[in-house]
């Protein structure tokens, strides 16, 4: 069972990315806005496909420490109710964005924005509406997966 873990956010000291393996699972961050007599920091857990079935949480602490205490008590009684085809719906869904990304990054377009519903993809394959899913999962799900 893998480890949670936290990354800095690349652009903000104040921020933490949470991961269980390779899937964000929340964020403890500093809030802004807030009066200076409020809990200042706050902690999420959830990810997407699990989410929409209402299981996320969140919570307002007056340290980090606090905050990552929050976080981790919601997040042993969060797993529970996570199946490992989330895990593989996230994956999924994070590959689909970086390759749709990856497209417009190379100028291309998707087959759904061509007349014909067909189009190239950044690897050279001829790919349309109703290969694209598979391709993008056969071909670039490992490649398109963070480091």
């Amino acid at each position: 069972m893998p480890a949670l873990t936290r990354r800095p956010h690349p652009e903000r000291s104040d921020c933490w990315h949470v991961y269980y393996g390779d899937v964000q699972v929340g964020t403890i961050a500093v809030q802004s806005g807030l009066p200076v007599h409020a809990k200042q920091w706050r902690w999420d857990v959830g990810f997407y496909p699990a989410s929409h079935r209402g299981l996320n949480r969140s919570g307002y602490a007056p340290s980090f420490d606090e905050a990552r205490a929050g976080f981790e008590a919601a997040w042993k009684a969060y797993l529970p109710k996570c199946t490992e085809a989330d895990f593989n719906e996230y994956r999924r869904q994070r590959a689909w964005t970086a390759w749709k990304y990856a497209m417009y990054d190379a100028g291309l377009p998707l087959p759904t924005q061509s007349t014909s519903g067909q189009a190239r993809c950044f690897c050279g394959a001829a790919i349309d509406i109703a290969v694209t899913d598979r391709h993008v999962q056969k071909v670039h799900m490992a490649e398109l997966q963070p480091a």
